[in-house]
């Protein structure tokens, strides 16, 4: 099994904030995160929950795949998997 790449994924989720001329407050509103928690994503010091990472992708218009592979997928089957979670969760809340 391969490690996750935490680093990593804090620098995909920066690059795509910085292309969509977002600040980290900005971000951090969006998903309704803390501006301090989307820091050490960012830099990989703290791990993200899947909800986190839903919350984000949906802020940044960026699908799943993208944040653990770096590869932007045109028919993604994690997709389905990310709306179908994020229904989970918004059912739950």
């Amino acid at each position: 099994m391969k490690e996750i790449d935490y680093r990593a994924i804090g620098m995909r989720i920066k690059r795509a904030r910085k292309q969509a001329h977002m600040t980290q407050e900005q971000l951090a509103e969006r998903a309704e995160i803390s501006p301090s928690f989307l820091g050490h994503i960012e830099r990989g010091s703290r791990i993200a929950s899947v909800e986190t990472i839903i919350r984000l992708s949906d802020a940044l218009s960026a699908d799943i795949h993208y944040w653990l592979t770096g590869e932007v997928k045109a028919e993604d089957p994690g997709e389905i998997i990310r709306r179908y979670l994020k229904q989970c969760i918004d059912e739950l809340s």
